[in-house]
């Protein structure tokens, strides 16, 4: 089936979903389902929106339809010596374009090169109408209008469906090595606010604990001399380039053991606060930290929702419910923080006005629409 096709149809799709008041779910590879409200209607596939439609490596631009596999985009970048640096996580494998831009996750470098909607420069959206809308362009600077676009990542598929976007990419970076530290949370988060405040080639840091015993990797990217300074600065145990770079590997796609829920009761909590808060005080097994302290995961049981929203709220964040255990069919606790008066008024003009008909991922970002 030819793009141009795919695209027409998911157009009168959406044209007879609007005529019946019929809810669609929009979907690329499905590996985000779990995140989120639970998704309702009919399923939406974009899996045939697929392929690079222009890719400028002098220029850092890349322009692609939205059913493109993940894994493919990043193959052809890696080929020119180019990424998408923020290291969206690809958990099953199977992750489309799409769903990275829609859900708006980041990996381990985000603190330090920014999220997925720092690198959307533009947009193709088939909105609950079935218009075909285009925001922003292919350039770093485009001040035309709403910078729609950016709302985008992170709208779970509320606003419609993403056809095609143009992403700004970056180089590879020329060196890299990881250091591991032995040391407890409390000195963990006082060495990484330290190294904040120095000019040093920070990407990416993440501290658990295995065995009970603490560690701290850090990530260092940038011009080898950098690199190589940092190291003697630092000191700390240097691995191995091809291992570290396994591991942080699993981190992205949430595969190391840590993140393993088996058939218990406790869900994945991610806690978004400053990267200067201190330890926080929850009870259970010690935190996985990233972000140089600024995302924090836990596990605990869905009913402690309110504590530990509580214990985000006080410490300057939020927390997400991220991951329901296998145990809970249900889903009754909220997955998201409730938004101020404002920001949720704002929220759903937005969704009025790009889906008046209420279709899309009906109740996946907000849970009681």
């Amino acid at each position: 089936m030819s793009t141009d096709t795919a695209l027409h149809q998911i157009i009168e799709r959406i044209r007879t979903a609007a005529a019946a008041s019929t809810p669609l779910c929009i979907r690329g590879g499905g590996t985000k389902d779990f995140y989120g409200e639970a998704p309702h209607g009919e399923v939406l596939s974009t899996a045939d929106l697929t392929g690079i439609t222009s890719y400028e490596p002098s220029e850092l631009v890349v322009t692609v339809r939205a059913g493109t596999p993940l894994a493919e985009l990043e193959a052809v970048l890696a080929e020119k010596g180019q990424c998408l640096p923020f290291e969206p996580p690809r958990f099953g494998g199977n992750g489309t374009v799409c769903g990275m831009v829609a859900a708006g996750l980041s990996g381990p470098a985000r603190a330090s090169v920014g999220a997925v909607r720092d690198y959307v420069l533009g947009a193709t959206l088939v909105n609950g109408r079935g218009e075909l809308l285009t925001f922003g362009g292919q350039v770093m600077k485009n001040v035309a209008g709403y910078d729609v676009s950016r709302v985008l990542a992170g709208s779970l598929g509320t606003l419609g469906v993403i056809a095609e976007v143009s992403l700004k990419v970056l180089p590879a970076a020329p060196a890299e090595a990881t250091l591991a530290f032995a040391c407890g949370q409390a000195d963990a988060l006082r060495l990484l606010n330290e190294w904040g405040g120095r000019p040093l080639p920070l990407n990416a840091s993440c501290w658990f604990e295995y065995e009970g015993a603490g560690a701290l990797y850090l990530r260092l990217r940038g011009a080898a001399a950098a690199v190589e300074a940092a190291c003697t600065h630092l000191g700390g145990e240097r691995k191995n380039n091809a291992r570290a770079a396994a591991e942080w590997q699993s981190l992205r796609d949430q595969q190391l053991p840590w993140f393993a829920t088996g058939e218990g009761t406790d869900a994945l909590w991610r806690l978004s606060v400053p990267q200067t808060a201190p330890v926080l005080s929850l009870d259970g097994a010690a935190p996985l930290i990233e972000w140089h302290g600024g995302q924090r995961w836990y596990k605990a049981r869905p009913d402690q929702a309110a504590r530990i929203r509580e214990i985000a709220r006080a410490a300057g964040g939020h927390a997400t419910l991220f991951r329901l255990p296998r145990s809970d069919t249900q889903g009754k606790v909220p997955r998201f923080d409730a938004l101020s008066a404002p920001v949720e008024r704002i929220q759903r003009a937005l969704m009025r006005e790009f889906d008046p008909h209420g279709l899309f991922n009906r109740g996946r970002l907000l849970a009681s629409t």
